[in-house]
């Protein structure tokens, strides 16, 4: 992409140019040059495609109302994006999972596992389920953030040999994140 910087023939102007382009100003004052869009006069949207229109409308109306929420200020302070843009980015990126750690958890009471997870503006919830190899609960509770983006999880129960451990965490908009580990 071709940068232009103080241009006195490009500076202030937006519009269409013959057209063949658009020209508008981001939020950081640039000028974007583009193509003008073409659309088929008949054109027939996929599933998909109108599956993700619908996810867009829901997500339009999540940032409406969470733009105000001062995580999101946060974000979005010194970036050029809006309140409004980090909501709608935060809509649709869930929280990832990226590691648990069980070095510390032999299957007896108080021990811990730390479960590392990440989003692009703030996990609110870890949840932590431990069953056996039949999928009876030895028990389950909420995970308590730690320093960065590890949470940790203390045992209550003992677990037998062959336990599995299920990891869920979700973010503001309330986007899942699952992971099991055995």
């Amino acid at each position: 992409m071709a940068k232009v910087r103080n241009n006195i023939f490009i500076r202030g102007l937006s519009g269409s140019l013959g057209e063949q382009f658009i020209l508008k100003h981001d939020r950081a004052g640039r000028t974007i040059i583009s193509n003008v869009p073409t659309f088929g006069e008949n054109r027939v949207f996929s599933e998909a495609q109108l599956e993700q229109q619908e996810r867009f409308k829901d997500a339009v109306v999540y940032a409406k109302d969470a733009k105000s929420h001062a995580m999101y200020a946060e974000k979005a302070a010194g970036t050029g994006l809006t309140t409004f843009n980090v909501a709608m980015a935060d809509y649709f990126n869930a929280p990832e999972i990226r590691d648990v750690d069980a070095s510390a958890w032999e299957g007896g009471i108080g021990e811990t596992l730390r479960i590392k997870v990440e989003d692009d503006v703030q996990v609110t919830q870890v949840d932590v389920v431990i069953m056996d190899e039949q999928g009876a609960v030895y028990e389950q509770g909420a995970a308590v953030k730690a320093e960065g983006a590890w949470w940790t999880y203390m045992t209550t129960a003992t677990a037998n040999g062959g336990a599995q451990v299920f990891v869920t965490a979700r973010d503001m908009p309330g986007n899942v994140a699952e992971y099991h580990w055995n």
